[in-house]
């Protein structure tokens, strides 16, 4: 048959470097799906652009047409995926990015072939 020698040598060369471990997949899986909806991508952007690194859901909202509950939905998403941290102070709430899990998601995007995968670190204050 053509492209058979009879030996028993693979088809295609090896991995350059291990795959996702299925606690990995998992955590980015979800990572992924928080960032898959255009509301939430411009949100985190506003949120990664802020002078002084955090800004109020009250000077979110505006820049869409959206309520306010549902922005915080959002926001509640993005929090749940790790991506971002919030403070309450008062009767608003502050968010600010977790540099940690986007250095993460970009170093596992441009790694070079044969780098091991980052390992994820945990946000400051978080149980362990």
């Amino acid at each position: 048959m053509l492209g058979q020698d009879g030996g028993t040598a693979a088809c295609c060369p090896g991995l350059l470097t291990a795959p996702l471990h299925e606690g990995q997949a998992e955590t980015l899986a979800k990572v992924f799906k928080a960032l898959g909806d255009p509301v939430r991508l411009r949100l985190l952007s506003m949120i990664a652009s802020r002078a002084g690194g955090e800004v109020c859901v009250c000077d979110l909202t505006p820049a869409f047409d959206l309520s306010q509950p549902t922005i915080s939905h959002h926001l509640k998403l993005l929090r749940q995926a790790g991506l971002i941290d919030s403070e309450r102070r008062g009767t608003w709430v502050y968010y600010r990015l977790i540099p940690e899990m986007t250095d993460r998601l970009a170093a596992l995007l441009t790694r070079p072939a044969g780098e091991p995968l980052p390992e994820r670190t945990a946000p400051a204050g978080a149980a362990s």
